[in-house]
């Protein structure tokens, strides 16, 4: 049982912080448009879940603080209140109180509760007086509130799926709800639920029928299930007659009716009722109605109801929530029997059987497709976590003063799980960055002849197996000079370097480089930048920047699709194995004893008219032995151009399942991990980028 609650909560976590993001998104939006009465009921929904769903599943104190926060969005659905930044600015520090609330321990969590009475007094000072009502919002078109004070009376029904128990939802609290709304009367059907033996406790077999009167409307009445309206059958509807009188007692039913009329005598009611004898057969025996009209409704209620189950059974089978640590013992599974399926290949080849190979071929192409749509499980939009950084661009903008604008493009665009997850600490400090050192004042923007507000845009976009992410911003850009200044000042290039204006700023990126006047609380102290590249190295991914001084600046990061399985070139350098991310690979070409001579002992070579440096990997990993004749050349792309790799041979393509290589070999920058072939040996997977880098270090360090 303890399992189950604690599960429960786990699921509400979850939900609750997709409701934080759905919240923070949606308050913003209000933000820009105070009259969007559309965004206004999405908020309130948010906040109504949250509450609704907290108690529930046992986190009372948000509960409570959110019914606060939600009280104040009621007067506002009705028109009582009117949107200001005050408002925004309190519920977004609440959204923040109880994201922190979900991440503690419940004594914590209590605590946090307590110390949050500054945001919902704050909140009850901006609820208007009886006396004094709030001017209402202009060209707004929702129902003056004497309009809302209407009494109908509502027939309820609610029919729960069997499984509501398991995501923590309690039918009676809903009940308890319904009747603070008006006169409610509640009658159970338990006509569904099985016998003893067969009875599973945890599992609802009733359903309700709720009798309501009451001024809020049908959608008050929805509110109330909204968090549990994908797991129910729901049917709401007025009725046409009065409700319940000031002694709670109901209108009279049918049976009386018919007697008053004239229609059906007391006795032959009695009867009915007594020999289980249906309403209907009776009203057919004494000529009240036809047959025919009864067969008729009976069709018409079995239809209705065949069309309620099918839509709900294709809304539960929609989507289902995964936890991520199964996913992912899922694409370790699948990258096993990837590495099994190359060995089956390989051993199929090697003893030439046909049948086997014709198997092997099967089981390749099967291994492949499964592959592919495991993969794809993982696969999230990025434009979630373009989402958030509305809040950062809002908060930064107040804090500093200035006018900014936070486009988004290609929001679409599909990334692995944990590379978005790892993504988003880069992607703060640049923007942070964007909005610190690129956008200018808006007085300072006037006078160079721009408009007041900057644009900061993120867009994504697919290049190949990679995601191209740019940051771009309209501001002052980068000053070069500047920039080399200081890098001569710290020693990071010697005087009389003379390096290209990529080179020079790619310099930003060395650790505690900084060209800021003074030290702010938003950046500084060159600490981001750093922070940015050592991030994108982790994800096999690379940075570019490219900038216009008084035009603005833009950077370019390329990112892997996914790292769990990575398309790879096999090279042989003697007995050893080494696998080159295919993506970084351009051509491979030879390498002659004579074109060796020609570059007297320097390490490069002439490749369609273009000089292209290279690296010997034999010397690079000191691997002894005598050289081929004829040698390989891999050449790759790298952050500072075209770089060779020199090979024993070139094997070919190789799909990779990415493997840790332990603690022992967790100081060794140049490798990024390890494969199993085919033949069960093991191939080191090369990081070209961090190999160049070191390669250049070393030779710097020499000179």
């Amino acid at each position: 049982m303890e399992f189950q609650i604690e599960s429960q909560r786990e699921i509400y976590r979850a939900e609750a912080c997709e409701l934080l993001s759905e919240l923070e998104t949606s308050l913003l939006a209000l933000e820009e448009d105070p009259c969007d009465t559309e965004v206004i009921g999405r908020v309130f929904r948010a906040l109504h879940t949250i509450k609704g769903s907290g108690a529930m599943a046992g986190f009372d104190d948000i509960a409570s603080f959110t019914h606060d926060i939600e009280n104040v969005f009621d007067l506002l659905r009705n028109n009582e209140l009117c949107v200001t930044k005050t408002l925004v600015d309190l519920t977004l520090q609440a959204g923040d109180r109880i994201r922190s609330m979900l991440d503690v321990a419940e004594g914590e969590a209590a605590a946090l509760a307590a110390s949050a009475t500054d945001i919902t007094n704050a909140l009850k000072q901006l609820i208007p007086t009886r006396e004094e009502p709030a001017a209402k919002p202009p060209q707004t078109q929702r129902p003056e509130p004497e309009q809302q004070q209407e009494q109908k009376t509502f027939r309820i029904y609610f029919r729960p799926n069997p499984e509501i128990f398991s995501r923590g939802a309690n039918p009676l609290l809903l009940f308890d709800e319904l009747r603070q709304m008006g006169k409610c009367t509640v009658i159970a059907h338990t006509e569904a639920v099985p016998d003893l033996e067969e009875l599973d406790p945890e599992e609802c077999h009733f359903s309700w029928d709720v009798i309501l009167t009451t001024n809020r409307g049908e959608n008050g009445i929805r509110d109330v299930f909204i968090f549990v309206e994908d797991d129910c059958e729901l049917e709401i509807k007025a009725l046409d007659m009065p409700g319940l009188d000031e002694n709670g007692i109901p209108p009279k039913r049918l049976g009386e009716i018919l007697i008053e009329r004239g229609l059906v005598s007391y006795e032959d009611l009695q009867k009915a009722l007594g020999s289980q004898t249906r309403l209907g057969e009776l009203l057919v025996a004494r000529g009240v109605i036809e047959a025919s009209m009864i067969e008729s409704s009976l069709a018409e209620q079995e239809h209705l109801q065949a069309v309620r189950s099918k839509h709900l059974k294709e809304e539960q089978a929609s989507s289902i929530r995964v936890r991520a640590e199964k996913l992912d013992t899922l694409v370790n599974l699948v990258g096993e029997m990837v590495t099994v399926q190359a060995r089956l290949s390989q051993t199929a080849a090697s003893i030439d059987h046909p049948e086997l190979m014709s198997i092997a071929e099967e089981v390749e192409h099967l291994t492949a497709e499964l592959r592919d749509n495991t993969l794809s499980i993982r696969m999230l939009p990025i434009g979630t976590t373009f989402t958030k950084f509305n809040r950062l661009v809002r908060d930064l903008s107040g804090e500093l003063g200035k006018e900014i604008l936070l486009t988004t493009d290609g929001g679409e665009t599909e990334l692995d799980k944990t590379v978005i997850e790892r993504l988003n600490d880069p992607l703060v400090h640049l923007i942070r960055n964007c909005i610190d050192h690129g956008i200018e004042a808006p007085q300072t923007r006037e006078a160079a002849g721009k408009p007041r507000q900057g644009t900061v845009r993120l867009s994504a976009m697919h290049s190949g197996a990679s995601v191209l992410i740019r940051i771009t911003d309209d501001g002052a850009g980068l000053a070069s000079e500047a920039i080399r200044s200081k890098a001569i000042e710290r020693g990071l290039i010697s005087a009389d370097a003379e390096l290209s204006e990529k080179e020079i700023f790619s310099l930003i990126f060395a650790p505690g480089f900084s060209t800021a006047a003074k030290i702010t609380s938003v950046s500084g102290r060159g600490v981001g930048m750093d922070v940015v590249k050592r991030s994108l190295d982790a994800l096999r991914g690379s940075i570019d920047v490219s900038s216009r001084q008084g035009v603005g600046t833009t950077i370019t990061l390329k990112l892997p699709l996914t790292l769990a399985i990575v398309d790879g070139l096999l090279v042989q350098v003697r007995d050893g194995r080494f696998v080159l991310p295919l993506s970084t690979v351009e051509e491979c070409v030879e390498l002659t004893r004579e074109d060796v001579a020609r570059a007297h002992g320097r390490h490069i070579t002439r490749v369609r008219g273009e000089i292209v440096p290279y690296i010997r990997l034999r010397e690079r990993f000191a691997i002894n032995g005598e050289r081929p004749e004829v040698e390989q050349i891999v050449i790759t792309e790298s952050a500072g151009g075209k770089v060779g790799l020199v090979v024993d041979k070139v094997i070919g393509e190789h799909q990779t399942v990415i493997k840790n290589i332990g603690k022992v070999f967790q100081n060794v920058d140049e490798l990024s991990g390890a494969t199993i072939l085919g033949d069960g040996t093991v191939a080191l997977i090369i990081d070209v980028h961090k190999l160049v880098q070191s390669v250049e270090m070393d030779q710097a360090s020499i000179h």
